[in-house]
């Protein structure tokens, strides 16, 4: 039911980081003391140099660091010493904030660079091994006494350390520029020295860095006393000194790209919810083709300031009916609590949406179990998330959630093609039947012989449908609309033409073979069994497409249905030829001109349905279809 139910989503909200994007983070951009830094090298190998332009623009009214000894210049830029880089102390203590406050370790793997943990903080310990800042050496000098977990509703990370006998214990702390920002009070300029910190060129610094798809994460210090032995959320309330800002890249994935043009192609509109800065959130999102170039909508001006991209905190200030109307129009949803998730699943769920929605966290599970189909991360996601999720990741991909969406389209469409087979055999049999004995007349087939077509076609035919392989174009139409009933008028209006075709000519080769040829009942009844398997069997090439010719989506793109119906074809010779057979079923062998007239019967089945589909074309889908495929919104 859930890849049934996907292939009906209307809406996928995706997370950005491992989903949208590698979740391979590399720092690549640094600021410190009032001076911008950057950093060569990619991938979790500690190779690469930290570079600055020599100029600053300061956080703590500093004048601008000038160029000094023991720096070389570097195509234009200034590659730093070890000698220089000590001199640079908010920089060096920004790099110790990032290993100290860390979960994570340096692995090697195959030769190859790795990580063991979290790759944001993978990125962190790269960058500082750049520097010369070794994990293990910091931590024997610095030893970790307590530490406060990175939690989605605080934003940040913070460990308490031993600074050495006789000494203040340290408190470092890394998150999110405004969970960071807004508990301190001072700046650490290059020589160490605390300053007055200036909110707003720290914010400049971000909107530039944040603008080219960079993740931005703050540090601070702060001392505490010798004595203090646990750490807790008050300890960070206030007092905290900034050290600086570490930028890095988390590329998209190259087949999200393109997963995300199919998904609009298919008239699925793709969010983006994270909990990464806004204009970082809106910078990928442009890369991705989620947003427009502009990354303007002019249907939400009215409704928020950044209609690119939208905050929990400006969704916290909206009423339930207000987010009804952004939550449709925005696509892009930054610094979101776990909490509003579930607000925007319930708000695009008020629309008459089909809701996918992504998620890894223990407090992701309410808005995983409330969405039409919940998503967990196998790699990243916790227990909690899987256990209320419809479906998993394993690869944490979302290229995997397009594929489940053409995966489901694809069951959904096989599930219909076999009700609209299966359908008129049971009709058809009834409706025999049925004017049998309103006409008072001897039964054109057995009880015995009815059991044997619904056991044997059931498996040899109407299985095959199951292996039917996905129709071209299927992911450049509409979602089906939400509560559209599986057969439509016209497949019911298909389902009674082909009852009525069945109906009459098993009925009426039955009165033939009786009148005209002289027959017995049971060749009678013999060919009126066989007109009903026969034209099951054409019809079965019919249902390949409930609108194409099955020449045109590949006469051999189903070997199954093929053996399927030589299979069945051979049961019918031995249920009309053997004698076994024949007292079984109270058959009888039949002459070849009542085989041309089942054939006869068949083709004609066939070739009416196929001149049904050139008639009425595309509609056939159901009315839960519109004509044309929609083009993707325009954000």
């Amino acid at each position: 039911p859930a890849v049934e139910t996907l292939g009906s989503t209307t809406v996928i909200c995706s997370d950005k980081t491992g989903t949208l994007t590698q979740n391979q983070m590399t720092v690549t951009a640094m600021w410190a003391g009032g001076e911008s830094f950057t950093i060569t090298g990619v991938g979790y190998r500690p190779e690469g140099k930290l570079q600055t332009w020599g100029q600053a623009s300061p956080a703590n009214g500093d004048s601008p660091g000038q160029a000094r000894a023991g720096e070389v210049e570097v195509s234009g830029q200034l590659e730093l010493s070890i000698h220089d880089l000590h001199r640079r102390v908010s920089l060096l203590e920004c790099l110790r904030a990032g290993v100290l406050c860390n979960d994570s370790q340096l692995i090697e793997r195959d030769g190859e660079g790795g990580i063991q943990g979290d790759p944001t903080e993978g990125a962190l310990l790269v960058v500082a091994a750049k520097a010369g800042i070794g994990a293990e050496v910091l931590l024997e000098e610095f030893p970790r006494i307590d530490s406060i977990p990175f939690e989605s509703e605080n934003q940040y990370m913070a460990s308490l350390h031993d600074s050495g006998f006789d000494r203040g214990r340290l408190l470092y702390a890394k998150g999110s520029v405004e969970s960071i920002l807004q508990r301190c009070d001072r700046a650490l300029d290059l020589t160490g020295h605390p300053g007055p910190l200036d909110p707003e060129a720290v914010h400049a610094q971000v909107a530039d860095l944040a603008a080219q798809g960079l993740r931005v994460l703050a540090f601070a210090l702060k001392e505490m006393p010798s004595e203090q032995a646990a750490l807790h959320h008050d300890d960070l309330r206030e007092g905290l000194v900034f050290l600086g800002l570490q930028a890095m890249i988390d590329p998209p994935r190259p087949e999200a790209l393109q997963a995300v043009r199919d998904c609009q192609s298919a008239g699925i509109q793709v969010k983006m919810i994270t909990g990464d800065h806004a204009l970082t959130a809106a910078a990928i999102a442009k890369q991705l083709g989620i947003v427009g170039a502009d990354g303007i909508s002019e249907s939400t001006r009215s409704v928020s300031e950044p209609a690119v991209a939208m905050t929990g905190k400006q969704i916290a200030e909206l009423s339930d009916e207000q987010l009804i109307d952004v939550a449709d129009q925005v696509a892009v949803f930054a610094r979101v609590a776990p909490e509003q998730k579930l607000r925007l699943v319930r708000a695009l769920q008020s629309r008459g949406n089909v809701v996918a929605m992504t998620g890894d966290g223990v407090n992701d599970a309410p808005a995983l179990k409330q969405a039409d189909i919940g998503v967990a991360m196998g790699k990243g996601g916790t227990d909690v998330a899987r256990e209320a999720a419809d479906m998993i990741l394993t690869d944490d991909d979302f290229a995997s959630i397009r594929a489940a969406v053409e995966e489901g389209r694809g069951v959904f469409d096989n599930l219909t093609k076999f009700i609209v087979w299966t359908l008129p055999t049971n009709v058809g049999e009834g409706m025999v039947i049925l004017f049998a004995v309103l006409l008072g007349t001897q039964l054109p087939i057995a009880p015995i012989q009815i059991l044997w077509i619904n056991m044997m076609t059931g498996i040899t035919l109407g299985l095959m449908l199951a292996f039917e392989p996905k129709e071209p174009g299927l992911m450049e139409r509409p979602p089906r609309r939400p509560g559209a009933p599986i057969l439509n008028a016209g497949l019911i209006k298909r389902i009674g033409l082909v009852s009525l075709l069945l109906l009459v000519g098993s009925f009426g080769l039955f009165k033939w073979m009786l009148v005209v040829q002289g027959a017995t009942l049971a060749q009678a009844q013999t060919v009126a069994a066989n007109v009903i398997v026969i034209g099951e069997l054409f019809y079965l090439f019919n249902c390949r497409s409930l609108t194409r010719s099955m020449f045109r989506i590949g006469l051999f793109s189903n070997p199954a249905a093929i053996a399927g119906a030589l299979v069945m074809l051979g049961l019918q010779i031995l249920f009309t030829h053997t004698s076994a057979m024949n007292r079984l079923f109270h058959t009888s062998p039949i002459g070849w001109e009542a085989w041309l007239a089942i054939a006869g019967c068949g083709l004609v089945i066939y070739v009416l349905v196929e001149c049904e589909k050139c008639l009425v074309g595309y509609t056939l889908q159901g009315e839960a279809f519109q004509r044309e495929p929609p083009k993707p919104r325009p954000y």
